[in-house]
């Protein structure tokens, strides 16, 4: 009977380092330490993630539209980053999550004019942030925005995105406490 409730368990659980069963929805945050997981763990059985989360952030941003999400975009962009290259667009794409994988994605383009070469630069969020907090969609547009100029996720690219948000770390495992309360809550 125990080997029964093992491959059960493995069929809902996925397993940590450590070797231990843990929920799916921990997924998000599966680089963080152990201790983070197992106390984001407590709060989802018990049931307090979502109140929690609700407390710590009460409302969601009104963002919704593509032109206020450009032009949200370039005025942390103007702000923080005059000097680097152009953006072209910035929208919410309901296809991210799904293909990529990530929480937001910037891409850009070249193209040959002459003797020159021009580089259209354009983010897209995942639209699951439309109903996220404002403070989640600022961390998600500054990494993007961060990608202009340093490609690489190393310690300068860590660095303009501090500089652009000094609570860019606590931002983003919010971020991604956001996306364990959104599964949990489209499940009930």
């Amino acid at each position: 009977m125990a080997r029964a409730n093992q491959v059960h368990l493995a069929a809902i659980y996925f397993y940590s380092e450590t070797g231990n069963a843990v929920h799916p929805a921990l997924k998000y945050i599966q680089g963080y330490p152990e201790e983070i997981i197992s106390q984001v763990a407590k709060l989802i059985e018990n049931d307090k993630l979502s109140q929690w989360f609700e407390r710590k952030y009460p409302d969601n941003h009104e963002i919704q539209s593509e032109k206020a999400l450009f032009e949200y975009t370039m005025a942390l962009k103007n702000r923080y980053m005059k000097k680097s290259s152009p953006l072209s667009k910035a929208i919410y794409d309901n296809k991210i999550h799904l293909i990529h994988n990530a929480l937001g994605l910037h891409t850009y383009a070249s193209k040959v004019h002459g003797n020159k070469i021009k580089t259209k630069n354009e983010i897209r969020i995942a639209s699951v942030f439309k109903q996220a907090p404002e403070p989640l969609l600022r961390m998600l547009v500054v990494h993007e925005l961060a990608h202009i100029k340093e490609k690489q996720h190393d310690k300068a690219f860590y660095q303009l995105c501090c500089h652009m948000l000094p609570d860019y770390h606590q931002l983003e495992l919010d971020a991604r406490l956001f996306l364990i309360h959104h599964e949990l809550s489209a499940g009930k």
